[in-house]
């Protein structure tokens, strides 16, 4: 029975003493937990750095005063195997496993312990002792499968997760299981694990197929291609789930076989009938890859399978995208009419206004009517339009204004888009654009305030592009204060934008030519470079890309011409060696570059790795 106390000040001062003593054993054990932590760190330091007495001593003080500390312990046995001390972590381990505590995965590390010894046969009768314990409870298979891997024992930790998914339904082993018999190079059971996590749990699909994209290629004769289609195809027989019709699609679509991927896409609508998304997406990809065959099939296919008029006005926009691609000089008058009779079937409003950019940037910048394509967009600006709408709209039509070289008017209309829509990267699209229509007219001092500006841009791409267009005023303006080279340099950078290639190309030669040995010249190099490439003049843009190489390799854009040229050997002169050459130098002498991951992937892609 507690006494009652009534006197308030032995109230507070108990309440104080009692707060104090509290407050003392708080800092007590912060103290000690600093402490300790310290050691620890102390201790992995030592390890690291190869002195392993030190490393012993503390281990031996830190599992003394914490004996329930698995990693303080395992710290004391390896500082040990590591000065030969095998007798000692022998020993070590052995009084842990008998000290009546479950830690069965010190099994694995006595059989280590023999192995580090090269007794083998001691070694494997620890390493099944391990396994043995999995009958007992299949919930150790986890800390032992684990410490099998640690060891590269691949085989072993396989035989624990097999062995504890048999025993246990509970448990599912299969991510760590395909992660092992994909070092083993055992890739059917690989892919089988893996497609049995995504038929337990379908939002695993996007995670399955970036560890696919690690083995398959874009050669359908890869060894891990044919045997996830071989798979893939088995198991959908077994069980004709939707799933492998997704998964087939995908595997074809990395293969750039787009008509079998079609046909797994024509089987999922047929099957699901309610969404066009997965062949629409197939249709983009197909174009964006230049196979127009496959491409104007899958779009005739959406036009014709659409329910929604947004569907077939979206189908219909696509091909127009295409056949403006696709068509000759001779064929313009017939793609203006198709635009035209679109126009009339779905409206000219709101609903079609992507149609209506296609169309006017068709008339503006292939078919010579700049005038009419002003004409219809200003028209447009007018309708009941979204916010994003608006700014979309006055984006092309500023853009076309630049075109005809009608700068001021474009950079109003570029300030308005950062008006309506601030907070969009339309806003700082249309603020670079600002800057290189100031380039284009040769108010050299403005574009750089907009460039400043940009370079802290969220957007990657569009803070590179304005790092890119600051250097060059900047390093241009600094050698040369009346900037005549750079004027020269901004007209045939205008020029090719027109596509008035042979005007630009021949406006680069004067710099060449007359400013030879200026700052400029490697730039002038490259833009001449790219416009040759642009027409088809391959053996010119590679000869470009030499002279930079040769005689600008240390400058900044050295990375640019090996890449450049590197394509050009691949995709277009079928000189796979050379290329590889080029993506190679990429690789070991600009590790910086944005060029660098696909070059990587590239070289080993003509290197023939089976495994990304």
């Amino acid at each position: 029975m507690y006494k009652t106390v009534k006197n308030p000040m032995a109230i507070a001062a108990f309440v104080y003493i009692y707060g104090m003593r509290n407050i003392f054993v708080i800092l007590f054990i912060f103290s000690a937990t600093a402490s300790f932590s310290q050691s620890d760190a102390l201790a992995k330091n030592y390890f690291e750095q190869g002195q392993f007495e030190k490393s012993l001593r503390i281990y031996e003080k830190l599992n003394k005063e914490n004996p329930y500390r698995l990693d303080y312990f395992m710290g004391t046995v390896q500082s040990n195997q590591q000065l030969e001390n095998f007798a000692e972590a022998e020993r070590l381990i052995k009084d842990k496993l008998g000290n009546g505590r479950n830690f069965p995965q010190l099994y694995v590390e006595l059989g280590y312990n023999y192995s580090l010894q090269n007794n083998q046969e001691l070694a494997a009768v620890s390493y099944n002792k391990a396994i043995e314990t999995i009958e007992v409870n299949p919930n150790y298979s986890y800390n032992i499968g684990r410490t099998f891997e640690e060891y590269s024992l691949l085989d072993e930790a396989v035989v624990v997760y097999e062995k504890a998914m048999a025993l246990s339904d509970k448990l599912d082993f299969n991510m760590q299981l395909a992660q092992i018999y994909g070092e083993q190079g055992k890739l059917e059971k690989m892919f089988d694990s893996y497609l049995g996590l995504v038929e337990k749990n379908n939002s695993f699909k996007g995670a399955a197929q970036r560890y696919f994209s690690l083995y398959t290629t874009e050669d359908p004769n890869n060894e891990a291609n044919l045997q996830l289609k071989k798979t893939l195809l088995q198991r959908s027989q077994q069980n004709p789930d939707v799933l492998y019709n997704e998964l087939l699609s995908w595997l074809f679509i990395q293969q750039k076989e787009y008509k079998k991927a079609f046909i797994q896409e024509k089987a999922i609508y047929k099957r699901i009938g309610a969404d066009l998304g997965g062949i629409t997406e197939l249709a983009y990809i197909a174009i964006s890859d230049e196979d127009y065959d496959i491409g104007r099939e899958v779009v005739n296919y959406i036009i014709e399978n659409s329910f929604t008029p947004q569907n077939k006005l979206q189908g219909n926009q696509i091909l127009m995208k295409m056949e403006v691609k696709t068509a000759t000089t001779k064929e313009y008058p017939e793609v203006e009419k198709r635009f035209e009779k679109l126009l009339d079937e779905f409206g000219r409003n709101r609903e079609t206004y992507l149609l209506q950019i296609d169309y006017n940037h068709f008339l503006a910048f292939q078919n010579n009517k700049k005038e009419l394509a002003i004409e219809n967009l200003k028209t447009l600006v007018k309708e009941d339009l979204t916010a994003y709408q608006e700014a979309r709209v006055k984006m092309e039509l500023a853009d076309i204004l630049v075109f005809d070289e009608k700068f001021n008017e474009a950079l109003i209309y570029y300030s308005q888009i950062q008006k309506i829509v601030q907070s969009d990267v339309l806003a700082q699209e249309a603020r670079f654009k600002v800057a290189r229509t100031s380039y284009f007219k040769g108010d050299f001092e403005w574009a750089q305030v907009q460039l400043d500006v940009l370079k802290k841009s969220t957007s990657q791409l569009m803070a590179n592009d304005a790092m890119q267009l600051s250097l060059l005023i900047r390093d241009n303006s600094l050698e040369d204060s009346t900037q005549t080279a750079l004027k020269k340099y901004a007209r045939a950078d205008l020029l090719a934008f027109q596509d008035r290639n042979t005007e630009a190309i021949d406006a680069l030669e004067d710099i060449l030519t007359n400013n030879k040995g200026e700052k400029i010249e490697d730039e002038a190099l490259l833009k001449q470079g790219e416009i040759y490439e642009k027409i088809g003049v391959y053996s010119k843009a590679e000869n470009n890309y030499l002279k930079i190489i040769e005689f600008y390799n240390d400058d900044i854009l050295a990375d640019d011409a090996h890449y450049r040229l590197a394509k050009i050997y691949e995709e277009k002169l079928d000189l796979p060696d050379k290329a590889k050459t080029q993506y190679e130098a990429i690789i070991f002498n600009f590790a910086d570059s944005i060029y660098f991951v696909d070059a990587r992937k590239k070289y080993r892609s003509l290197r023939g790795d089976a495994i990304n």
